[in-house]
């Protein structure tokens, strides 16, 4: 443990950075990460994860963003806090329930390929949000049909 407040390692920090490193490439957001600890008999605040994301944030170890005003923040772990390649943080956000899809597809990279080549326009994979709607809302929505 370090001798600075600001540096303080706490149980509830070296926690959190092993169940971050055990998920990498995976987007989560602190209603996840709290129902992890709460599953595992963890006990920790609110506050406090709050307190301990923004650090490992400001540290490095771990992406934070946020798609729209609407949506929680997702956290992503970045190993070692060194990140060679930029994460792919494109997403589509269901119109009907609001669920977020975090994309890791070779497709959409390739989507921003051409942008750029053939339209010169730099695609932000950080604020990339396609919307319509999910899975579960469309098979809703068919059985919805078939009642009427």
């Amino acid at each position: 443990m370090a001798g600075s407040r600001g540096n303080y390692k706490s149980k509830h920090y070296d926690e959190l950075l092993a169940w971050f490193s055990t998920i990498p490439g995976q987007h989560v957001t602190t209603q996840e990460i709290y129902a992890h600890f709460v599953s595992t008999g963890i006990t920790v605040g609110m506050t406090t994860l709050y307190r301990l994301l923004d650090r490992l944030t400001e540290e490095g170890l771990v992406a934070k963003y946020t798609v729209d005003p609407t949506s929680p923040a997702c956290y992503e772990f970045i190993s070692n806090g060194n990140q060679t390649d930029e994460p792919s943080l494109y997403h589509c956000k269901c119109e009907m329930c609001g669920k977020l899809i975090h994309l890791h597809c070779d497709e959409i990279k390739e989507l921003q390929e051409h942008l750029l080549k053939e339209h010169h326009f730099l695609l932000n994979p950080k604020r990339t949000v396609l919307y319509g709607i999910c899975d579960e809302c469309l098979k809703k929505q068919a059985a919805n049909a078939q009642r009427i």
